[in-house]
């Protein structure tokens, strides 16, 4: 039997070659990003204007050999610039809401911070792609739990109180007079912090299996002086107490559940007739090909390593995964019980949903 090698483009080869070294770049350079964001060394850059290696350290107290090879690394990788006469290095001004500003809804450093815990679980998950079994947000790193809050928290205190829950119909009015309102998958309970500041007169419960992250919330609220009005409970989604709300919240999470019908059906009896349940997924299309994006490829490698694997480890084990789509979500909610069901808001990375009993 013969074979034959299959003819190469050289031009489309050399252009794959560039493709992949670009992303082990982007890979290697993650590490230095996640060093510059923890020793400030971003920061400095953004407040102190173009500076030497030298004047970088000085002004971060670090060791100036470690920062001269970590900007060459950076500006290798066009993320700072360098001016060879001056010998200076500076961070552009459109890179600052990137690296350097806490509080931008586009901040990446947690997106960067997100590699650390998805290569140290790497072993678990591709034994489970042998098994089929599942692995169950509570068994990954450390680490991940609070680079997922980072990440998803400045996009809440953008987008939340301002444009998504005023995009409801009738929350907005309620809240302000007083309702209850549940956050169900809470983790860290950033966006239910967020809503009990901008509305004193309503009450808050934020619910999540994991008991870390509970931990944490309870000391956000602490921090807040928030403890009258906000709880945090150690509860699965199907086990959410009745408690005639007004208001479910469900951020980033319905895509998670082994079973979104079953506990969708649970938030259902949980609120008042009258009462709203809101969805908060990732932007994404109903076909395949339209999630084929720089955001889509993010979403659909964090669902790879984290979404799918946690709904696999749990009963029913449905497995939407983090570019479900629209119509998907549409169905699951229907298939819960609920009555009306629509796109209430967007942005180029979450899409809200409304549903109605």
């Amino acid at each position: 039997m013969t074979t034959t090698t299959p003819s190469l483009d050289s031009d489309k080869l050399h252009a794959a070659i560039g493709l992949f070294l670009r992303d082990v770049g982007s890979v290697i350079t993650a590490a230095s990003v996640i060093t510059g964001d923890k020793l400030g060394l971003y920061k400095a850059l953004a407040g102190g204007g173009a500076q030497t290696s030298q004047e970088l350290a000085a002004a971060t107290t670090t060791h100036e050999r470690y920062v001269r090879e970590w900007l060459a690394n950076q500006a290798a990788a066009g993320y700072v610039l360098y001016d060879a006469d001056s010998r200076r290095f500076s961070l552009p001004a459109e890179h600052v809401p990137l690296l350097a500003d806490d509080a931008s809804e586009v901040n990446m450093c947690g997106l960067f911070g997100m590699g650390q815990p998805l290569f140290a679980d790497e072993p678990k998950v591709t034994e489970a792609f042998k098994t089929g079994r599942g692995v169950g947000w509570h068994e990954h790193d450390a680490r991940l739990y609070g680079a997922t809050d980072r990440i998803f928290r400045n996009g809440y205190a953008t987008h939340l109180v301002a444009d998504w829950l005023p995009a409801l119909d009738g929350v907005d009015a309620k809240l302000r007079t007083g309702a209850k309102v549940a956050d169900v998958g809470c983790g860290y309970g950033s966006s239910t912090i967020l809503m009990a500041k901008a509305y004193p007169m309503s009450q808050f419960a934020g619910y999540d299996y994991h008991e870390a992250s509970i931990a944490a919330a309870r000391e956000a609220a602490r921090q807040a002086g928030l403890t009258d009005r906000v709880k945090f409970e150690v509860v699965y989604g199907d086990a959410v107490p009745a408690g005639d709300f007004d208001l479910v919240c469900c951020f980033d999470c319905v895509h998670d559940m082994g079973d979104p019908v079953g506990v969708l059906s649970r938030l259902r009896g949980a609120l008042k007739p009258n009462g709203t349940l809101m969805i908060v997924e990732p932007f994404a299309g109903d076909a395949l090909e339209e999630n084929l994006t720089l955001v889509g490829r993010i979403f659909y490698g964090a669902s790879t390593m984290l979404c799918t694997p946690a709904s696999l480890s749990q009963e029913g084990g449905l497995a939407l995964g983090a570019q479900a789509g629209e119509a998907r979500i549409r169905e699951v909610a229907m298939q819960a019980g609920f009555s009306e069901f629509r796109r209430a808001a967007e942005t180029p990375f979450n899409l809200v949903y409304e549903a109605r009993p």
